[in-house]
């Protein structure tokens, strides 16, 4: 990021930032897999004050270092797992204790148990909270309630330490007392009052093209004809995050379906729009794809 101008190294195919690597000092995407060797000047303004921003596992790695410089830090993340087995390594020497910091992604919680843990930390649980999705806080609970299970196994009580600037958030709290039940009754609630999963489903129609009015226009074409039968049912379009991947635009209808409704029929009645709107010369390239209850 230039400090000059706040200019921020994007990839070239997709609407995300780029990831900085040390190791191999290379920006890369990780949705298309773009990588470019990073600037040592601004692209917009020409500024030499060009430095790497966040904090990625490698950036974690370095900076604890100093603090700790007679513990062995190891990363568990995409890059450090990518040759075979090097994940089951990684884990058999944070079991054999000759790995005494172990810093990772989500993929850290996913069904491992170590005896030996007496300290995690969860950094920026904030970005889980604030990410645009009915499921965001179930999701943030279940993970943080994964990574705080991590210590203090075996009668042995372990520290937890959430970074947050919210720490007021019911889901914080939730995580805090380590209560399932009520995290369960509030959600739910919300759910049935706005009408979201398990008291409907869900049908999540993506239109896609490289051009971006064409797809701006396709699925507004497309949501009208979904809104004279569906009405109030329908949501959007409107732009995911990542609104471009791989230079192909993306934008999302969303369908609730109550009461019931047969999700088979809704579908084929969904693909007969699609059908009527590729009639049309200009939308005939315009690709629709439909995802029921979309993770």
């Amino acid at each position: 990021e230039c400090k000059d101008c706040g200019w921020i190294a994007k990839c070239r195919s997709c609407d995300v930032s780029l990831t900085y690597h040390k190791k191999i000092d290379l920006l890369k995407c990780h949705y298309c897999g773009y990588s470019e060797v990073p600037l040592k000047k601004c692209n917009s303004c020409g500024s030499l004050e060009v430095n790497v921003k966040g904090i990625g596992t490698e950036k974690i790695a370095e900076d604890l270092q100093p603090f700790f410089p007679d513990a062995a830090i190891h990363r568990m993340d995409l890059d450090t797992t990518s040759r075979k087995h090097a994940h089951q390594e990684i884990i058999s020497a944070f079991e054999d204790k000759r790995i005494d910091i172990l810093i990772g992604t989500q993929m850290v919680t996913k069904g491992l148990d170590f005896d030996n843990v007496s300290i995690v930390g969860i950094l920026n649980a904030d970005s889980m909270l604030s990410f645009p999705d009915f499921r965001s806080f179930e999701r943030a609970y279940q993970l943080m309630a994964q990574v705080s299970g991590r210590a203090g196994r075996k009668k042995k009580r372990g520290k937890v330490i959430i970074q947050t600037y919210s720490p007021e958030n019911k889901i914080i709290e939730a995580v805090k007392k380590n209560d399932y039940r009520g995290m369960f009754k509030a959600e739910m609630s919300e759910r049935k009052n706005f009408s979201y999963p398990p008291y409907c489903k869900l049908i999540k129609v993506t239109a896609m093209h490289r051009d971006y009015q064409l797809t701006n226009y396709a699925a507004r074409d497309l949501a009208i004809l979904m809104r004279q039968q569906f009405g109030k049912y329908v949501l959007g379009p409107e732009y995911p995050t990542v609104a471009r991947i791989k230079n192909k635009f993306l934008k999302h209808i969303l369908l609730k379906i109550e009461g019931g409704g047969s999700v088979q029929q809704i579908k084929k009645q969904l693909q007969y729009f699609i059908e009527q709107l590729n009639k049309n010369k200009e939308y005939k390239s315009v690709r629709f794809v439909l995802d029921v209850d979309p993770v």
